[in-house]
């Protein structure tokens, strides 16, 4: 199951300024994107439904030469919700009553289906006298085309034309030509692995479309080929190296389980983020456990 959340996140997070520079050159305008600050993850209980609500990125900004700041907070939404809008107003009451600054609120729409507009405001009135009317920004990527943002020189714009609005038939050649935009951005190994792994997750392809992706990749200029292929056996190859990883790690859990009894949700956490060398070592080291007191000192010479 695809953690929808954690992907635009990790996209987000480390390409903000270009998410705000494709999508909003109002901002992109009128701030100082050296600035920006990712500030702590708010966390706000909603009383009537009885459940925490956790906002997604909340970024503070200076205008451009000016001495003032603002907030972007942006949320992603990967289905879709009824009175979201609502939703939306109190995560910005709450935040403005926090700062006390002004707030760019913007929403990603991440789903396939429905293709109808989504609201971007939220209003109460009265008999036809408006009380409050609350507006926040929108990006709907199945209401986008991707061949608009084809010769767009942007990370960001790489990675989101995988979900948006597209014919079935045109997969394999969206894929590549994501791929052959990521291969001239000059990013590094590990921004290149974040964004070929965001493409190859949201346009994973059937033996078939594989077969059209080989054919349209053999016949673009050679030079380009090698690097889309490049970009392509990194990713395959650190596939198999978490494919590897997963299976040692469920492997050793069954190990301490068997040993200690169940294992707390905290120390599976420790767990899942040794490396598959770690992993391998635990394995051996388990052996000779006794207590979970054992798995905790070992865990805590990591």
């Amino acid at each position: 199951m695809i953690d929808h959340d954690r992907l635009f996140k990790e996209l987000l997070s480390n390409f903000f300024a270009e998410f705000i520079e494709l999508f909003f050159p109002d901002v992109n305008a009128n701030w100082d994107r050296d600035s920006l600050e990712f500030l702590p993850q708010e966390v706000f209980t909603d009383v009537t439904e009885g459940e925490r609500k956790i906002v997604d990125l909340v970024v503070r900004a200076a205008f451009r030469n000016q001495d003032a700041l603002f907030i972007i907070h942006t949320e992603h939404q990967s289905y879709a919700e009824t009175d979201f809008n609502e939703r939306m107003f109190h995560y910005f009451a709450r935040l403005h009553e926090k700062y006390a600054l002004p707030i760019y609120p913007i929403v990603i729409f991440s789903y396939d289906a429905p293709q109808r507009p989504e609201t971007n405001s939220y209003r109460v009135a009265f008999s036809g006298w408006t009380v409050l009317e609350f507006h926040y920004r929108v990006i709907q990527l199945n209401r986008l085309n991707w061949e608009d943002f084809v010769n767009q020189r942007n990370p960001v714009a790489s990675a989101l034309m995988s979900k948006m609005r597209k014919l079935p038939q045109q997969r394999p050649t969206v894929k590549l030509v994501s791929l052959q935009l990521l291969s001239t951005l000059g990013l590094n190994p590990a921004q290149v692995q974040l964004i070929s792994g965001f493409i190859d997750t949201y346009l994973d392809l059937n033996t078939q479309e594989e077969a059209v992706f080989q054919e349209q990749l053999a016949r673009i200029e050679p030079r380009q080929q090698e690097e889309v292929m490049e970009i392509v056996t990194s990713w395959m190859r650190k596939g198999i190296e978490r494919g590897i990883q997963q299976g040692e790690l469920a492997l050793v859990m069954r190990q301490l389980n068997r040993r200690l009894g169940a294992v707390s949700p905290q120390l599976h956490e420790r767990i899942q983020r040794l490396s598959a060398v770690e992993l391998e070592d635990l394995g051996e080291a388990l052996l000779d456990f006794t207590n979970t007191a054992d798995l905790e000192t070992w865990l805590g010479d990591r």
